[in-house]
């Protein structure tokens, strides 16, 4: 079977809504090390090599939005597609105490290679999902770990993630807060978005409505949990989205 980079969840519906999951997948492409990266399965199931739970998430927000959705299909070690092309961090050789042996000797050939094979072929597609109406709203779904190793534990169930575009972020923000079972983080547990980052291209290169949601992994680590999580955040989205300008 040939290896796709990418997985495109209802691709024709007519929908203003776009959802992104950037780091869905595990994924270590044949062409990469034979598909091993060299660290093992138990580091290869953790948060460093994709969002745990995102995937499902995504699946589900876009069944009840009756939108479209794209997911990466590899690891984020493998070449990281929240990052521009320029990033230093493109190309992780360490993450949260692990080294990563197929990266860190890798050089500009295997970058380039991974760059035309991953990286680039999902923003193409990413870009005419989100070009397909002048109205697109992306909203990207992300998950974090509780506790990054020798740091305290992360008390937010949910973040909320905005760069200079703050006008889908502030009133979802709002509803969020007003739901007495979470603690919301704004612009935490990172602070707003990175240069030429997946956001930054495909939204605010556009003046697209946009928002970063961040899920604590414990959280969605189960299909019930994804599904519930989905259904509690459809309906926030839209209401978010009704108040602000078209």
């Amino acid at each position: 079977m040939t290896y796709a980079p990418f997985e495109i969840v209802n691709e024709t519906a007519n929908s203003r809504w776009l959802i992104t999951c950037d780091h869905a997948a595990n994924t270590v492409p044949a062409f990469v090390g034979g598909g091993d990266l060299g660290i093992a399965a138990a580091d290869m199931n953790r948060h460093i090599a994709y969002d745990i739970g995102a995937a499902g998430v995504t699946r589900a927000l876009a069944q009840h939005l009756g939108c479209s959705a794209i997911l990466s299909n590899f690891s984020r070690l493998v070449i990281d597609p929240n990052r521009g092309e320029d990033d230093p961090t493109l190309l992780m050789k360490l993450y949260d105490g692990t080294i990563i042996p197929a990266n860190r000797h890798a050089g500009p050939e295997a970058l380039q290679e991974r760059l035309n094979r991953c990286h680039r072929p999902y923003h193409s597609a990413l870009a005419q999902l989100a070009a397909r109406r002048p109205d697109t709203v992306i909203v990207a779904i992300h998950s974090f770990t509780p506790q990054l190793r020798g740091r305290p534990p992360r008390p937010w169930h949910v973040g909320i993630l905005y760069a200079a575009d703050q006008r889908l972020s502030q009133p979802l923000l709002q509803l969020l807060r007003a739901q007495p079972d979470l603690c919301v983080g704004e612009n935490q547990p990172y602070s707003g978005h990175l240069p030429n980052d997946a956001i930054a291209r495909h939204a605010l290169a556009h003046q697209r409505h946009n928002t970063l949601i961040e899920l604590r992994n414990d959280l969605i680590a189960t299909q019930a949990q994804q599904q519930n999580w989905a259904a509690r955040l459809a309906p926030l989205l839209q209401t978010a989205l009704d108040q602000v300008a078209p």
